[in-house]
């Protein structure tokens, strides 16, 4: 299979998009060569321009729980649609899907639905800080948490944020955040000495899914915890990738951690876009009209994805056996990674986390911060990414994000994905 995205797209993508593109990462900046151009997806696979099929390990970033296009979420929108896309009211499905995520995140006692990740963050943040009467927050490099001013200093994913005024981040919002590393609790302690009472919050991917796959040290996020309660600040648990990916209870459960507040993302809605975020209840009380802490939008819990969000929360409910198969799934990718890098004596890790896998071009050990992500070999990942273009297989254009694993893909599809894996190490020559 030959790349062979057609140029005349790319030159109006051009022409219209600013940077031809919506998000930056679809531009192919992070690995050079023409960006793929998607025209659609279905099941495991994704389709180019021309109508090439790739087995696709991007799934959206992480929401593509089931693939492209499964029935249960593409069967019957028009009798969905005609119930309302919108009508600017509370109405019952969106209590319903309330109780249903508490149920599941009993952390979340009360919550607020919105559209995005980011702006479930963004309302988070103005709540812990309005909570705590201040305005200090605490996040850490290679953490993703959207778009909003605060969340892009030293972020992960594909943030390109080098520069933090030149990118336009007023110097305020750069002194009323505090950017440590993860996994390091000495590096915490030593950026909030004699600040401690300003801290208004500590916000923290629980498993980081943005500087490729990193799971937190033993202690770390119990020492977070003890740290927010001892200053009177608020712990949040960004959950946009990892609730529902790591199963119904989130990664909270997994870590044995309770948060005092939770953003979840477009996961839920299987692609479509809502959101939400939540907490304690005296917490959420702030949030008018109880308090006087605004946030509102007219698409924030709209019938339509709410719709959609109960359809995915059936489809896990009645198939617990799709977690089962993601994970093996997962771990014959991942072993059979592992089997090539022996054969060829290669010094890389591969982490492997149910439907998660990843690997960096970076000897040693797995990451376990954004100073590790850092040190991959961004140009011999670009040269990877193409090689495996040309062999049909579709990564993410950076090496900063991860591959997923959906309940579309199939045994045939990891051994293909192998095989080119083999090929395209060759090819790289290493």
């Amino acid at each position: 299979m030959q790349l062979h995205t057609q140029p005349d797209l790319v030159q109006r993508a051009n022409a219209v998009l600013a940077g031809g593109c919506d998000s930056p990462v679809r531009s192919g900046w992070g690995v050079g060569g023409a960006p793929f151009i998607q025209s659609r997806g279905d099941g495991a696979y994704a389709y180019d321009d021309r109508g090439e099929r790739y087995v696709d390990y991007i799934m959206a970033y992480g929401p593509l729980l089931f693939g492209h296009n499964h029935p249960a979420l593409t069967t019957g929108l028009d009798e969905l649609a005609r119930q309302s896309v919108v009508h600017g009211c509370t109405h019952p499905e969106e209590i319903r899907l309330a109780e249903r995520i508490r149920a599941y995140l009993p952390s979340m006692e009360r919550m607020r639905f919105v559209s995005t990740g980011t702006e479930a963050v963004m309302s988070a943040i103005r709540v812990a800080r309005a909570y705590t009467k201040r305005t200090l927050v605490l996040k850490f490099a290679g953490n993703y948490h959207g778009h909003s001013d605060f969340a892009l200093l030293n972020a992960g994913a594909s943030a390109h944020t080098p520069d933090a005024q030149r990118s336009g981040i007023p110097g305020g919002v750069m002194r009323d955040v505090i950017v440590a590393r993860y996994n390091d609790l000495a590096s915490v302690d030593a950026l909030l000495a004699g600040r401690e009472g300003e801290l208004a919050a500590v916000i923290v991917e629980p498993i980081v899914g943005n500087m490729g796959y990193v799971t937190p040290a033993q202690g770390f996020l119990e020492g977070l915890r003890e740290r927010t309660q001892r200053y009177g600040a608020l712990l949040i648990f960004d959950e946009v990738i990892t609730w529902l990916r790591f199963g119904l209870r989130g990664a909270q459960a997994r870590v044995g951690i309770t948060p005092d507040m939770t953003t979840i993302g477009k996961i839920m809605g299987g692609g479509f876009p809502i959101a939400a975020f939540g907490g304690r209840e005296d917490v959420l009380a702030m949030l008018a009209p109880l308090g006087s802490t605004f946030t509102g939008g007219t698409h924030a819990g709209n019938p339509f994805c709410v719709g959609m969000a109960h359809r995915v929360l059936d489809l896990l409910e009645t198939h617990p056996e799709y977690y089962v198969y993601m994970d093996a799934l997962g771990k014959r990718l991942a072993d059979g990674i592992r089997a090539i890098f022996a054969r060829r004596e290669l010094p890389y890790s591969v982490v492997q986390h149910e439907s998660i896998v990843d690997f960096k071009f970076r000897p040693g050990p797995p990451n376990r911060n954004y100073d590790d992500a850092l040190a991959a070999d961004k140009a011999r990942y670009g040269a990877y990414y193409h090689e495996m273009r040309k062999r049909g297989i579709l990564l993410p254009p950076s090496q900063n994000e991860v591959m997923f694993v959906s309940t579309a893909h199939s045994n045939a599809d990891i051994d293909e994905t192998i095989s080119a894996i083999d090929e395209s190490l060759e090819a790289i020559a290493v």
